[in-house]
């Protein structure tokens, strides 16, 4: 029988002062997949009522999820301060000698709650640098010492690492995330793309050209089919698992590009880049970028090297 291994074992195994940071997001996770579970019985779907820092409507798990996660990462020893996509400024918690930071996504997809669709949380985790906080949130995701994401779906999964490959947990009946794979590995190319192709007219032409060249089947001699679902780490998911490409370039309105750099495409491209695939903004991979806002916005096309190789070659070759 098949000995079972639990996240916080996984992580002690190799990074023992992660422990405590995992610890907290797991417990924020399993409490947010039973308020999302309930739902419909609860009065937490719909709009809350306000508008978020990013300019954006509010849902109700929205706040719930980011104060959950506050609370429980707040209790970590070891976590000096986080920094939320629902919040303006960091939270500073009064942990003596804590040296990591977790930047987060709360609930990303919210929007799609109340039709049922998956939505997830996602997370980075800095290390304090010299005392310097705001130096230590905006470094190069080259410098996360981990990263992750929980999909709430069918079941509540947690994927992540903490820079020696990827692995996934699956929340059990006992409210344990227990290890389902230990070396997820992207396919080297895949059979799907990913985008929101009713943006494409305002999409740079370089863009637009490589999404022909998937239909056209240009990239491997064979056509591309279209799976997108409008939730980051839905899609995301899909792309880790079968290979392909998620696009979200730049278009003519967001001309940066729309996701956040430090709380959405770092940590996602430092699990893709770990699975043996590729993140870039366009010209220049993810991680290399310099953050100089907390909210800072970038173009993500994030998949299988091929993929990704491919396009950014084309962006390149169109400067």
């Amino acid at each position: 029988m098949t000995t079972k291994v639990a996240l916080e074992q996984h992580v002690a195994a190799g990074s023992p002062e992660l422990r405590e940071v995992f610890g907290g997001v797991a417990a924020a996770a399993r409490e947010i997949a039973k308020q999302i579970r309930l739902a419909g019985l609860s009065d937490a779907l719909g709009a809350y009522g306000a508008v978020n820092v990013q300019g954006e409507q509010q849902q109700k798990l929205d706040v719930f999820a980011n104060d959950v996660m506050i609370k429980w990462l707040g209790q970590a020893a070891s976590v000096a301060a986080c920094v939320s996509e629902e919040d303006e400024a960091p939270v500073v918690f009064a942990n003596a000698g804590a040296k990591y930071i977790v930047i987060f996504d709360p609930l990303d997809g919210s929007s799609n709650i109340d039709v049922n669709v998956n939505v997830g949380t996602i997370f980075s985790v800095q290390e304090l640098q010299g005392g310097d906080l705001d130096a230590s949130i905006l470094q190069q995701g080259t410098k996360q010492v981990a990263a992750g994401y929980v999909v709430y779906g069918p079941s509540t999964v947690m994927v992540m690492t903490t820079g020696t490959g990827v692995a996934a947990f699956t929340l059990d009946d006992n409210g344990e995330f227990i290890r389902s794979n230990d070396a997820m590995q992207m396919p080297e190319q895949g059979p799907y793309y990913s985008t929101n192709e009713a943006n494409a007219a305002s999409w740079p032409e370089a863009y637009r050209e490589y999404l022909a060249m998937l239909l056209r089947g240009d990239l491997n001699g064979k056509t591309y089919s279209s799976r997108y679902i409008g939730s980051l780490v839905a899609d995301f998911h899909r792309t880790l698992l079968k290979g392909g490409v998620f696009l979200y370039p730049p278009t003519d309105k967001a001309p940066k590009g729309k996701l956040r750099l430090l709380y959405e495409a770092n940590p996602l491209a430092m699990l893709a880049e770990q699975a043996n695939g590729a993140a870039v903004n366009g010209p220049e991979r993810i991680m290399e970028l310099q953050p100089e806002q907390i909210h800072q916005r970038t173009a993500l096309i994030v998949g299988s090297k091929r993929e990704v190789e491919a396009l950014q070659k084309a962006v390149l070759e169109a400067r």
